[in-house]
């Protein structure tokens, strides 16, 4: 049986950042992160559109907040150490017509509670910044930027194999029990022995909460965020990143444009209910996870909820040129022949049973487990920061 001091489930960015952060607080320790695929960063953080994010949009006080902001900088710091390309291109969120102007306002009052630079402009100065965005006011956030997160997530796991620790992929963890003073996890890589087990799993995070003998205190419904990229004669329409401004009672931001780090422009997401916890194409089809979603009460009453805004979405996804007009709300100029097809990606929303969205970090500890059981955006931003949170945890373990 192999032994380790911490065992970590799920090898993208938060699992990543977490040994990272425990190797560097407490060296002596060895860290074994499992992952089922066969390389690291496969899914959520993988298929990342690549923002960092400053915290402007999270009620203040929460841990979404108050991580965002401290980990943006030590993700930052991290990337200028170890030489990573980012860049702090700006974001300005635009206001379209008069009815958005209160809630424009009220994300201005949040970035200031929150300690996030942003200026309320009008629309000679919008255009100064996005010449081809199109609004009648707008917050102009500095601080926020553009980074490869598969490419932070390589230097993380140099990093961990050099300090004398393992990353074992194809490694799908299928039990878990309490031995004396020791869990073991079961694996397709056969059995670790660890003192404590962190579960970091992502799109499968409540099924592992489960394994580990701890209820989720809500379940992961997968939504599929599907894209478009601009063709490169287009790239001139967007200079950095250009948001709608947000439905509050609506979980996803609206469909927006991206520049990305190495080049070209994202648009989108469209956000429809994915058939498989990784579903990242419209035939993806997975029978046990679309029962499991469908049959789920949580589900069931956010649907009954939000049906109109649900059908808009299905209509984007079904009709490129339903997808279009909502692009050309902030972009006028941008046209059906500018897009092609982008890869999508899955989001993990966990949904409490009464239907409400967990729209705050989940991270609960007991009996040699911490389970991470949501990490929405910014988890990629802010990963070393809820790394150290999780370490908090269980450093009395770790110290001996």
């Amino acid at each position: 049986m192999q032994r380790s001091d911490v065992v970590i489930i799920g090898a993208g960015i938060v699992g990543l950042a977490t040994a990272h952060r425990l190797l560097e607080r407490f060296p002596k320790n060895h860290v074994t992160v499992l992952d089922k695929e066969r390389e690291i960063a496969q899914h959520q953080t993988g298929h990342n559109s690549g923002v960092l994010h400053t915290g402007i949009y999270y009620k203040p006080g929460t841990l979404r907040a108050t991580n965002a902001r401290e980990g943006k900088l030590l993700l930052q710091q991290f990337c200028e150490r170890e030489e990573i390309p980012f860049e702090l291109c700006g974001k300005v969120i635009v206001a379209t017509h008069a009815a958005e102007l209160p809630q424009l306002d009220k994300l201005h009052e949040r970035a200031l509670a929150n300690g996030v630079r942003a200026e309320k402009i009008d629309a000679s100065r919008l255009r100064e910044i996005e010449p081809y965005a199109s609004g009648i006011a707008a917050l102009h956030v500095p601080d926020a930027g553009i980074i490869d997160y598969r490419q932070v997530c390589d230097r993380m796991a140099e990093k961990i194999r050099q300090q004398g620790s393992t990353i074992l992929t194809s490694a799908r963890v299928y039990g878990m029990y309490r031995e004396g003073n020791h869990m073991i996890v079961e694996s397709t890589r056969g059995p670790i022995e660890g003192k404590t087990v962190i579960n970091c799993g992502g799109l499968h995070s409540d099924r592992l909460t489960w394994l580990s003998g701890q209820m989720p205190p809500a379940q992961i419904v997968p939504f599929r965020g599907e894209y478009f990229e601009l063709k490169p004669s287009a790239h001139k329409l967007c200079r950095g990143l250009i948001y709608p401004v947000p439905d509050p009672n609506f979980p996803f931001l609206g469909v927006h444009f991206t520049r990305m780090i190495h080049g070209g422009v994202e648009c989108g997401p469209n956000a429809v209910l994915a058939f498989s916890r990784e579903g990242y194409h419209k035939t993806s089809f997975n029978p046990y996870d679309l029962f499991e979603t469908l049959t789920y009460r949580g589900f069931l009453l956010l649907m009954l909820r939000n049906w109109d805004e649900g059908l808009r979405e299905l209509w984007r996804s079904v009709s490129k040129r339903a997808f279009v007009q909502a692009l050309q709300k902030l972009i006028p100029d941008v046209q059906s022949e500018d897009l092609i097809p982008a890869p999508a990606g899955v989001r993990a929303q966990a949904l409490f049973p009464n239907g409400d969205l967990a729209d705050d970090f989940l991270i609960q500890e007991r009996d040699l487990v911490v389970n991470v059981c949501n990490a929405p955006s910014p988890a990629a931003t802010a990963s070393l920061k809820i790394g150290d949170f999780v370490i908090d945890q269980v450093a009395s373990r770790l110290a001996g």
